[in-house]
């Protein structure tokens, strides 16, 4: 049934159909093949595209699910400027910091403005100004409204463009308990959102990135091309990020040395695995040398000195840039080393590098793993040579750091200690932070709490990637003959088809009491009534992707039956005319 609004009388020769036989040969996956195919977005330029009369039934019925859910859970809606002036963005320091997605601007007086790619600033503004004591709150405020991020390199259609549709929230609150609360009942109105999407997705824990804070948690949807690693433990609640997944320490002390150390000619072979296939031994024997600089200004913001810091991962293992961010000394910003700088600590080009031995002082990280290592293998600083047989104490000092700095693996023990940790791809559609004051002191946004004293609001945030979700349900949901969506987002949930409706009387009428019958019922159904071939008319509504399908002939007709077909169901069932109406809506999901 539709839910929010009345069905509205939508015939195909009246509407806008315009399907392809092939997608353009720039679309990378099948979200964006098929939603250029179905007719249902048009590319305007490199990550902007305009939502096609198809495309934006399905962005409508998003955008209404997540409209009620929001005024369910006491969220208040309004509409914040697309553009929005430079001063606001200044007094948070983002302006600067954002870096080039932040899609800069002037007007005709040379004043400063950003096309807005998310609302901290002037939300926050508007708190200050309207949310006077703490009798106000708590208070959310969201809106729909379009979004700009200059990506550097828009693709995939909807799943990473430049300009698109987001629902934005934020919650304001006297104090942090509150503050928890308010997100606690944004995480439970997300899971409501996302269950009536009728898509399979996890809450991960994840990290808050440029938008900061400490709490927050990702809403993704599984799909076997996301951009995402979700790590979760099969046998427990755990999930999060591939980012935020902690790795567990090892278990047990370090081994006693048990070789010497020995420099071994390893020529030509500069990676990990070209030597430990040399030498026989499995990858895990190895370690890689990943070289960062952290520079540090002076008053003229030129480069005062420069710090070179050397991390330590298992052959095997790659490194999280996010944990990396995290450590001390590191957390203002880090850049990898240049190789002039390599060659001048290290005195060897990158590829044989190691901690034993180096021309200048570096501050040694060494993953968990690593630090509890024995006999290991690295780079000797030399070109085409290793060195075998390595142990801290022994051959070089204990590390200046022992921290973890790496991805989990599947197989890994799960952090809350029930089980081992599985990896599966996922498309990110939501998430929702608890900021703190992280916004309000930098804005002087402050209340008057029951004390009489100013206090600064306890924020969160939450967005929903509205014109993103479409491409996800895609992702997860499609076949060789095209997209099949959840019923509660398809663009029409019942379509039609009449097989011969311009030829037989029969099949007109029949087909059009059925309609009526519908869309008297509140059914969301469209009638094909453009005469094509059967043939034609399958292909197109099967790309389309409508969930339920009847078809009205002749044949059937003189035998009383229709046929009723979801687009998962490999053939067609008969079902009498006088019951197909009630047949279908016993089958709707929405």
């Amino acid at each position: 049934m539709q839910r929010g609004s009345e069905p509205v009388d939508m015939r195909a020769s009246r509407y806008h159909i315009a399907t392809l036989k092939e997608a353009p040969a720039d679309a990378e996956v099948v979200s964006h093949r098929l939603m250029l195919r179905a007719g249902m977005i048009k590319k305007l330029s490199a990550g902007i595209y305009t939502y096609m009369p198809m495309g934006l039934r399905v962005i409508r019925k998003v955008e209404r699910i997540v409209r009620e859910e929001m005024d369910r859970a006491g969220a208040i809606e309004l509409t914040m400027p697309i553009v929005q002036p430079a001063e606001l963005w200044q007094e948070t320091g983002r302006f600067a910091k954002m870096g080039p997605e932040l899609l800069r601007i002037k007007d005709r007086h040379e004043r400063d403005f950003v096309i807005q790619p998310t609302s901290e600033e002037v939300v926050t503004d508007i708190a200050r100004q309207e949310l006077k004591s703490y009798k106000q709150l708590p208070k959310n405020f969201y809106q729909i409204q379009t979004k700009f991020r200059d990506e550097r390199r828009p693709r995939f259609g909807l799943m990473r463009g430049r300009e698109f549709i987001m629902k934005d929230a934020y919650s304001f609150d006297r104090d942090a308990e509150g503050a928890k609360r308010s997100y606690q009942i944004m995480a439970q109105a997300y899971r409501r959102i996302f269950d009536r999407f009728g898509l399979r997705y996890r809450a991960v824990a994840a990290d808050s990135g440029a938008i900061g804070g400490d709490l927050s948690e990702e809403f993704q949807v599984i799909a076997a091309t996301g951009e995402d690693a979700i790590v979760y433990c099969p046998t427990s609640d755990y999930a999060a990020n591939l980012e935020k997944a902690e790795a567990l320490p090892p278990a047990g002390p370090r081994p006693a040395p048990a070789q010497p150390m020995v420099k071994t000619p390893t020529p030509g072979r500069s990676t990990c695995a070209q030597v430990a296939e040399l030498l026989g031994v499995p990858l895990a024997r190895t370690v890689k040398s990943i070289v960062l600089a952290t520079d540090e200004l002076g008053e003229r913001d030129e480069i005062a000195a420069t710090r070179i810091w050397l991390l330590l991962l298992r052959g095997d293992h790659d490194m999280n840039e996010v944990k990396v961010g995290k450590l001390p000394g590191l957390e203002r910003g880090w850049r990898f080393a240049t190789e002039a700088e390599i060659v001048e600590h290290f005195g060897c080009r990158p590829g044989y590098l190691g901690p034993v031995g180096t021309r200048k002082a570096v501050t040694v990280v060494a993953d968990r793993e690593v630090a509890v290592m024995a006999d290991w293998i690295c780079g000797a600083n030399e070109a085409d040579f290793h060195l075998t047989g390595v142990n801290w104490g022994r051959d070089l000092p204990e590390p200046d750091l022992v921290a973890d700095i790496r991805n989990v693996v599947a197989g890994d023990p799960s952090p809350d200690g029930k089980g081992v940790l599985a990896i599966e791809r996922g498309i990110e559609v939501g998430h929702v932070f608890y900021l703190g004051t992280k916004y309000s002191r930098a804005m002087n946004a402050t209340f008057l709490d029951e004390d009489g004293k100013p206090k600064p609001f306890e924020m969160g945030c939450y967005g929903i990637g509205i014109t993103r979700l479409p491409a996800a349900a895609i992702e997860q949901n499609h076949d060789e003959r095209g997209i099949i969506w959840p019923d509660a987002i398809a663009p029409f949930t019942v379509v039609i088809c009449p097989i011969g409706y311009d030829r037989s009387e029969a099949v007109r009428d029949a087909a059009e009491r059925l309609y009526a019958e519908l869309l008297g019922a509140g059914v969301d159904v469209i009638l094909d009534d453009r005469g094509e071939r059967p043939g034609v008319m399958f292909a197109d509504w099967e790309l389309i992707g409508v969930p339920h399908r009847l078809t009205v002939g002749d044949k059937g007709l003189k035998e009383g039956v229709v046929e009723y077909q979801h687009r998962r169901d490999g053939a067609p069932t008969p079902v009498p005319l006088a019951e197909a109406a009630s047949w279908v809506r016993a089958r709707l999901q929405v």
